[in-house]
Order: C-alpha cells, then sequence, then structure tokens
C-alpha cells in the first residue's frame, strides 16, 4: 500500500484551533489530491471500504475485548465494564453517540476526500459497537452472552454482507426517467423486492435482508424451502405433508447447530448457567 497524497481539510484545521493548510508556506503545504492506493493497480479505497473496514475491525476487537473481560483476564490489562453511577454502560451507547456526532458532521459539513473517508471510518466504527448489541435493542434487556444475543452476530453480519456489496458502488435505477432503461431497472427493484419478501416470509431474515443489494441469494433464498414455524410453512406447507417433512429434516437441530458453532467460534458461546 503506498499514499500519494493528501488533501486539504480547512474545516477540520478549524474546528481544532489550528492554522489552516492553505495558508501555508508552499514549502509545508500538502499537496492535493489524497488516495490511498493497493496493490500494483493503483485501486483507491473509496468511503464505503473504509466504512466496510472498521465495522469488521470494530466488530472484532469489541469481541475480543467482551470475551476477556468474561473470562476475567482482562483485568490484568485494565479493561472492565463501564460503569457510570453504578450502571452499567453498554458499549452501544459509545456507538450510538458515534453515530450521532458523525451523522452531524457529514450534514453540516458535506466533507470530501481524505475528511470523508476519516467520517466513514468512524461512522463505521460507531455502526460495529451498535450492531455489536443488536439483541439487546429487540429483547430491551443484557442478553449479550445469551442463546438470544447471538442474534448480534447475524445482525453485523448484514450489516457486512450488504456495505461489502456496495463498496463498488451500485446504481440501483439506471437511465433517464421515463426510459426503457429505467423502467427496466425499476422493475428488476420490485421483483428482487417481492423475492427478499418471500425470503423474510420462509424464516430468513439473514438471506432477505442481503438479498436487498445481492440479487442472486434474495432468488436462491425464494426458491429453497421455507424453515418451520414461518409463516411461509404455516399458510402454504399444512396440505403438503411431505414438503413439511423435507423442512424439517433441512432444518433439523444439526443444521441449528452448524450455524452456532460458526456464531459462537466469531462472537463467544453463550453462558449456560
Amino acid at each position: 500500500m503506498r499514499v500519494e497524497a493528501a488533501s486539504t481539510v480547512p474545516w477540520l484545521a478549524h474546528l481544532a484551533k489550528l492554522p489552516s493548510l492553505v495558508n501555508l508556506p508552499p514549502r509545508l503545504r500538502v499537496p492535493s489530491g489524497v488516495k490511498i492506493t493497493v496493490g500494483q493497480g493503483g485501486h483507491t479505497l473509496q468511503p464505503m471500504m473504509w466504512m466496510f473496514l472498521a465495522i469488521l475491525v470494530t466488530f472484532l476487537v469489541t469481541r475480543i475485548v467482551t470475551r476477556l473481560i468474561r473470562s476475567g483476564s482482562g483485568a490484568g490489562a485494565g479493561l472492565g465494564n463501564v460503569k457510570v453511577g453504578g450502571n452499567h454502560v453498554h458499549h452501544q451507547v459509545f456507538g450510538i453517540l458515534i453515530i450521532i456526532g458523525t451523522g452531524i458532521v457529514l450534514v453540516s459539513e458535506t466533507p470530501h476526500g481524505a475528511a470523508l473517508d476519516a467520517a466513514a471510518a468512524v461512522f463505521g466504527a460507531g455502526v460495529g459497537l451498535t450492531v455489536d448489541e443488536f439483541a439487546l435493542w429487540l429483547h430491551l434487556e443484557d442478553v449479550y452472552w445469551s442463546d438470544q444475543g447471538r442474534k448480534s452476530v447475524d445482525a453485523i453480519f448484514c450489516v457486512l454482507a450488504v456495505t461489502g456489496a456496495l463498496i463498488g458502488g451500485t446504481a440501483f435505477v439506471t437511465g433517464r426517467i421515463g426510459t426503457t432503461a429505467w423502467w427496466s431497472s425499476v422493475a428488476v427493484i420490485a421483483v428482487n423486492l417481492v423475492l427478499c419478501v418471500i425470503c423474510l416470509l420462509k424464516g430468513k431474515v439473514v438471506t432477505g435482508v442481503v438479498g436487498i443489494v445481492i440479487g442472486l441469494v434474495a432468488i436462491v433464498g425464494a426458491i429453497r424451502l421455507a424453515k418451520p414455524g414461518s409463516w411461509w410453512a404455516v399458510h402454504r406447507y399444512a396440505g403438503r405433508p411431505r414438503r413439511a417433512a423435507r423442512a424439517t429434516r433441512r432444518y433439523d437441530q444439526r443444521y441449528q447447530e452448524r450455524w452456532n458453532r460458526l456464531r459462537d467460534l466469531v462472537a463467544g458461546a453463550p453462558s449456560r448457567e
């Protein structure tokens, strides 16, 4: 990886009460056009890539820290739960504050270049901290180390899949309004959304969310069998015992255990009390 140049960010210098780089002497002035290129192809990291990497790294670091705290081995490194007034402050609180602060900066300053990359990375860190406790939003109680806490891993996987798919830039609607190309893209979006809804009705939440940006995932999820107990299985498999039996065999206890082993490998196993 090589750093070519860095663009000046006068508004950032103003916030820090530092002299603007624009007014520096020519010898000290930072060249314009900051670009960080990777490999020999000269590919530039886009803001969405910075956001994706920040979410991923923040999630992994957060899980390492929480697992150390849980095991008690983090005390030697000064790691522990944050408490204010005797209350445990969850790390999602810091994530929410970061998201709010970054959103205010993005709206008020509309940064570009290196400043936008930095804002995307900071925003991604906030997203990582917040989504890591998705199960707490859902259940409104501390279920971080319970079976329900595994939903946070599913949520972070969805976020990473969506942001990762958008790294290269996606034009959902193409062509001028009213043209054949425009109507074709709108039709594709409509069909894809219908397929995503079918995935959700079949109990495949992760597939339905990821399918919004990766159409092939939505197609496969909509074609395959529904999960037992889902709306689709209850209403459409009632008169089809053979299909209901196939769905039960496909999504049996072993299927759930395989996914749980993967979740636990990444995020840590739930507590057994």
